[in-house]
């Protein structure tokens, strides 16, 4: 069992970059940001952009992998992306992991002046958007016309420090997008069942978290790989154990270990902010980064 953190982007980077150091002298795996405008309740603070953080993350640290949870086409491009993942690549000397999923309909779907787009229309564009970005990563140069996205000539050169490409983390929970994390993941990243997360129960979301990992592995049988190859991923804080699986050492062990049961392999806790959703104890924090990890593992 691996444990990573997220760092939401709220902290001016002065205060911020000690938390990235902090995270790497605790022994976390990862640490992920959102890649967000802004997002719900820290709409009207702070936000700062996910991609030059990671970059000034990348420059403070040594040993931690850093990435996204998750990029979405909502307001990013296949082309520029990819041109500013390899750079984050290079700079970090290989430890970037890009967390990629569909987008929702928050802030960010709205932020460029379009509509909204329906459910269908998210799914249609991610479908495009990975595929696409997959080969931008590993060629040196791609043309593509798409229904969405279009590449005329696009040179990546010298394209990733991690070969073929950065591993992609693909957040999917509907058989389309559990085929894409099929075909081009490494690892696959959930949050749980949302429908869950206020009105049900732990035994519910465990139920619902085993279906969806049955569902990876049909869709892996499809397309002719195993299962096994990917990381699954939980992303934790919106089961109906919500931030309380960091109320003690004792409660985080217990929720990651009947994790691990269903095949995960990487638990992801977000780092406390006071006076937020994502409040906790920091000693405890600390203790389960050291203390947690190492019971579960012991």
């Amino acid at each position: 069992m691996r444990l990573s953190t997220v760092i939401l982007p709220v902290h001016p980077w002065g205060d911020g970059q000690k938390t990235w150091q902090r995270a790497e002298d605790l022994g976390f795996h990862a640490a992920y940001t959102y890649d967000h405008l802004s997002w719900r309740s820290f709409r009207d603070g702070p936000w700062f952009g996910a991609l030059p953080t990671l970059t000034a993350a990348a420059v403070v640290t040594r040993s931690i992998r850093l990435g996204t949870l998750v990029t979405s086409p909502n307001f990013r491009h296949p082309v520029t992306l990819a041109k500013e993942l390899i750079t984050l690549d290079d700079i970090s000397d290989g430890r970037i992991t890009l967390g990629i999923g569909a987008g929702g309909n928050g802030f960010d779907a709205t932020a460029l002046g379009q509509e909204a787009w329906t459910p269908r229309e998210r799914a249609d564009r991610f479908a495009e958007f990975v595929p696409l970005l997959d080969r931008l990563l590993t060629e040196g140069a791609v043309t593509h016309e798409g229904t969405h996205y279009s590449a005329h000539e696009a040179r990546n050169v010298p394209g990733c420090v991690q070969r073929p490409r950065l591993p992609f983390a693909v957040a999917a929970t509907g058989p389309r997008g559990m085929r894409l994390a099929a075909r081009h993941g490494q690892a696959w990243v959930t949050t749980g069942d949302p429908k869950l997360f206020e009105t049900g129960t732990p035994e519910q979301s465990l139920a619902a978290l085993r279906e969806q990992v049955e569902k990876l592995g049909k869709a892996c049988a499809e397309a002719g790989r195993d299962a096994e190859e990917l990381d699954k991923i939980l992303l934790t804080g919106f089961t109906p154990e919500g931030n309380g699986l960091l109320g003690s050492v004792d409660a985080f062990v217990d929720f990651a270990g009947r994790h691990a049961e269903l095949g995960f392999d990487e638990i992801v806790v977000h780092a406390p902010i006071p006076d937020s959703v994502f409040a906790a104890d920091e000693a405890v924090f600390e203790r389960i980064a050291t203390e947690g990890i190492a019971q579960l593992n012991g």
